[in-house]
């Protein structure tokens, strides 16, 4: 009877530890998926909105929803076909770090890209409106005529500036609206001779005509500077990518001796050290060979 009494009290208790645990993990997994939905919502709000915001400064119309859901299929997917191909999860790591900058980078060069190719249309187009002005026209249809014949990025802003006119927004509006778009010294200058112009009055045809010829001097002292530091970035460029190029000709001669690299928490950390010291030493030959006119 005794013993049947200790196996009963014995099972109890462990159904009762069982019960205990079960309970404890249906818990922890439940606050898990309750602040992973809630980050997951706050992390699309974001997304969408920054997406949004960007992509309409390029006037680029991607619905934001559909691309929401591409970046996180990829987050998702890509890092676990690379982990099923290689069995490394470092390799796996760097895939899903690199699918978060690489859209931020690519960003971020469109945009550079974009706002060059304005500079460098910005002098013609100020010749285009001081000779509309010259000879008789007004303010708005010489926009109207950049909105006309100009190539984009340039005709893109200034017909969305000439529209926001159409439909009553205020003048120093829409020049506030344009320079928060395109955030350049030369445009600035340009909506300054603008607001001057309209508020005091003055020959502003002849402003824009001197501020052009200013500005092509700038960008042909520029080129002069790009020229001179063309060789200096080619060679952050090659020093940066020299030891990438000779680890994966080693890894190709010595799989077995470079795969301790990937696979050991030594490994880590020497890839670590070696991808900062990189990135430090391309940042710091950039910052050399870079010269603000």
């Amino acid at each position: 009877m005794m013993g049947f009494l200790e196996n009963l009290a014995t099972d109890s208790i462990f159904w009762l530890s069982l019960l205990a645990i079960f309970s404890a993990v249906a818990i922890i997994a439940w606050l898990i998926v309750r602040r992973a939905n809630v980050f997951l919502g706050e992390y699309q709000s974001v997304f969408k909105e920054t997406a949004t915001g960007n992509l309409e400064d390029m006037f680029l119309f991607i619905d934001p929803q559909q691309l929401f859901i591409a970046n996180m299929v990829a987050l998702v997917i890509a890092p676990i076909l690379t982990y099923l191909i290689t069995g490394d999860f470092a390799i796996a790591l760097l895939v899903f770090a690199l699918l978060i900058i690489i859209p931020l980078w690519a960003y971020k060069q469109m945009r550079k890209k974009r706002l060059k190719k304005f500079e460098n249309q910005l002098p013609d187009v100020l010749i285009m409106i001081s000779g509309a002005l010259a000879s008789g026209s007004s303010l708005n249809m010489a926009l109207q005529s950049v909105m006309l014949e100009q190539e984009a990025p340039i005709s893109q802003e200034f017909m969305l500036f000439v529209r926001e006119q159409r439909i009553g927004v205020d003048f120093d509006t829409s020049l506030r609206n344009m320079e928060r778009r395109i955030p350049l010294l030369d445009f600035s200058m340009f909506t300054a001779a603008m607001r001057i112009s309209r508020e005091v009055g003055g020959d502003l045809g002849e402003v824009l005509s001197t501020l052009a010829d200013t500005l092509r001097r700038k960008s042909s002292m520029e080129g002069k500077i790009d020229a001179l530091t063309a060789q200096g970035k080619m060679q952050g460029v090659v020093m940066t990518g020299l030891p990438v190029l000779l680890g994966g000709l080693l890894y190709i001669l010595e799989p077995e001796a470079m795969s301790k690299l990937f696979t050991t928490p030594m490994g880590w950390g020497v890839l670590s050290v070696i991808v900062v010291m990189e990135v430090l030493g391309y940042i710091f030959i950039n910052k050399v060979t870079s010269i603000d006119v």
